[in-house]
């Protein structure tokens, strides 16, 4: 390995940077630092919020319509790129007005009708204010990816005061997220010598399993009220 290709020497990165540079570029990076701080404690607090609504299913109905919640802060570098698709200058203050993506909450429930009441319940909260509602289930993308998105301002509390923060969250069935998993993982392999086709089998597949949701959900409702005759 030449000198000019050989990593940096134990102890030679330090003398990179003066103390004076070091401290300026983590001046420089402690807003954004604070900023992902505070979106981190923003999927927490409507995480807590999801389990909470969970909890109280399973108490007073013996039933859980939440099968799982993933949580995710969109990193720096796919922020970056977003502004830049955007064409937009990446400030904090950029960041903060114009993503509204970057607390990310996605809500896995066992079916439909449990998408619609939970999204519901969630956003009647006085604390939760409903900025936008995208229902791709009602009507889905041209490729067939199904899935409720909202848009939703939360507060969260810091020792500087309460701070509205924005998240997206998404509501999808079991087999909602299968699909968009697996289209996800297909969208990314490269030399597809058919994409029309692949894409056109993709649809197919997405349809098929919306016709199954809705007969999981027939099934569901039918089970629910012969329980409700014999009580």
């Amino acid at each position: 390995m030449s000198e000019n290709t050989q990593l940096t020497a134990p102890g030679t990165f330090d003398n990179m940077f003066s103390t004076e540079q070091t401290e300026e570029l983590l001046r420089r990076a402690q807003p954004f630092i604070e900023l992902m701080m505070q979106y981190e404690c923003t999927v927490r607090e409507v995480e807590t919020k999801l389990n909470n609504l969970n909890d109280e299913f399973s108490t007073r109905y013996n039933y859980n319509p939440i099968e799982s919640v993933k949580t995710r802060v969109k990193d720096p570098i796919s922020i970056i790129e977003k502004m830049k698709r955007k064409n937009i200058l990446p400030t904090i203050e950029n960041i903060e007005k114009n993503l509204n993506d970057i607390a990310g909450v996605r809500v896995i429930c066992s079916f439909p009708g449990d998408i619609y009441a939970l999204a519901d319940i969630l956003t009647a909260q006085d604390d939760i204010t409903l900025i936008q509602r995208k229902d791709y289930i009602a009507l889905p993308k041209p490729n067939g990816y199904r899935s409720l998105h909202l848009i939703i301002e939360t507060p969260i509390f810091l020792s500087t005061g309460k701070k509205l923060m924005r998240a997206e969250v998404q509501f999808r069935t079991i087999a909602m997220d299968f699909w968009a998993s697996l289209d996800h993982k297909l969208k990314y392999k490269q030399n597809i010598v058919n994409p029309e086709e692949i894409s056109a089998d993709l649809r197919k597949c997405a349809d098929s399993i919306a016709e199954l949701d809705a007969r999981m959900q027939e099934i569901h409702n039918r089970i629910a009220r012969e329980n409700a005759e014999q009580e």
